[in-house]
């Protein structure tokens, strides 16, 4: 356990001053890209997350969470046949990306270059994910602090650098935008490979004992296929999220213009601002999946209920004071990025949408933990339906517009967060106000 709160102060740490550069690369990208410019660029980023999700494979959950439950005289072996999958993986996706991205309509209207320099983070990801879920799975944060560091500091010294001493076109721009996040990513990339293969060079040293290929590659697939189904469901409904939303907006009266000025505004100020406390959240999702999983591989449901509620806890106690500084300075901290009264309505109407997405975040890591990724996928699927379904709604109304998708936005946080809760209650069978009586469970 010291491991463990040592391992979330470490990221927490490193995360909030991660978070504090990535609100200054906000601002850069929303000073240089103006309204429109940003609602394009926050309009393809979901499509580059997709992109991202498959090269990963979700190899960084499988691998912790084998890692986490094997001895370290299998980690060796473990290793070997996680990357010789990446290679085939990758080599499989290289080919169908180059193949079909030239006719993916998501593209149009954004430079040509775009389609083809987003094929770079296919092996840059995939590399990454093993060495990341490697340093996971041995509990060692510094690593992955460092990295996610490293991820933010490079974007920002390349933003400010390029749109400070050249002068690009409004096309140009949204291209260099995202070149620089795809240069960070490479800078990540070459920090935890050298690493990986530093410390990779140490493990040979070292005896080590082989597992089955079979069961090796059946217990990380049993992990990375649905897991990467969940991550593809939420990076695809994500990715169709913003012409949803501009459509219904459309629809309601708007220009396609102003649709996307508004939906920049919501998510590139707004949200953007609104997440910044979620480095704790993402800090504890990193350490709990391979925490939850070696507890639970031995069945120590009090350890597992303890871990609960203090994270419930601990969640609550910087969730809740952090809502109400967002919704009292809504205005001059929305001013930041630019000047719009707008943007900061956005901001104070979504702090369900904020609160609940902290508790979602470190109960998705015990649900992975427990195995229980098929019910974190049907419960997307559900909040996802209910949100789109009342942006279809709402948003189409003159009368709700942006309102109607802020409501639907509150509505699906809420609801996922809330069906998490149960099934990670359930499971280890602690009653959902983990009051007196927390009930062990032995089978």
């Amino acid at each position: 356990m010291a491991i463990f709160y040592k391992g979330i102060l470490f990221l927490a740490a490193s995360a909030f001053l991660g978070e504090g550069v990535e609100l200054l690369i906000n601002m850069i990208v929303a000073k240089e890209l103006g309204s429109h410019g940003l609602g394009l660029y926050m309009s393809i980023l979901p499509t580059i997350y997709l992109i991202v999700l498959l090269s990963s494979f979700e190899l960084p959950v499988s691998i912790s969470k084998f890692v986490a439950e094997k001895e370290e005289k299998f980690h060796r072996n473990i290793l070997y046949h996680a990357i010789t999958i990446t290679i085939i993986f990758t080599s499989i996706l290289l080919v169908v990306a180059t193949v079909i991205l030239p006719f993916i309509p998501v593209f149009n209207g954004y430079h040509p270059y775009t389609r083809w320099i987003v094929i770079l983070l296919i092996p840059v990801m995939s590399f990454t994910a093993v060495a990341r879920g490697y340093f996971m799975g041995r509990h060692q944060m510094g690593k992955i602090a460092v990295a996610n560091f490293l991820r933010k500091s490079v974007q920002l010294i390349l933003l400010f650098v390029l749109f400070r001493f050249i002068q690009f076109d409004p096309e140009t721009s949204v291209l260099i935008a995202i070149a620089t996040f795809i240069g960070s990513e490479i800078a990540v990339f070459i920090y935890l490979i050298y690493t990986f293969i530093f410390q990779f060079q140490q493990m040979r040293r070292l005896p080590f004992s082989n597992l089955n290929r079979k069961y090796v590659r059946k217990n990380l697939m049993a992990v990375s296929v649905p897991t990467t189904a969940l991550r593809l469901f939420s990076a695809f409904t994500g990715a169709i999220q913003p012409f949803l939303i501009k459509a219904a907006l459309v629809q309601s009266g708007m220009s396609d213009t102003i649709a996307t000025e508004h939906y920049g505004m919501l998510m590139g100020v707004a949200v953007a601002i609104g997440f910044f406390p979620a480095f704790i959240a993402h800090s504890l999702m990193i350490v709990l999946i391979p925490a939850v999983s070696k507890i639970y591989s031995e069945k120590d449901y009090l350890s597992l209920q303890k871990m609960l509620s203090q994270v419930m806890k601990l969640t609550f106690l910087y969730g809740v004071p952090a809502v109400v500084i967002f919704y009292i300075f809504a205005r001059p901290l929305s001013s930041l990025f630019f000047e719009s009264s707008i943007a900061a309505v956005y901001l104070q109407m979504l702090w369900p949408f904020f609160l609940f997405h902290f508790f979602v975040m470190p109960l998705q890591a015990f649900l992975f933990g427990l195995g229980l990724i098929k019910d974190t996928f049907i419960h997307a699927i559900w909040s996802t339906a209910v949100s789109f379904a009342i942006v279809l709604i709402l948003a189409k109304m003159p009368e709700w517009r942006m309102e109607g998708v802020i409501i639907a936005m509150n509505t699906g946080s809420v609801l996922l967060a809330l069906m998490h809760y149960l099934s990670v209650c359930k499971k280890i069978g602690v009653s959902i106000f983990m009051k007196k009586g927390l009930i062990h469970k032995n089978n």
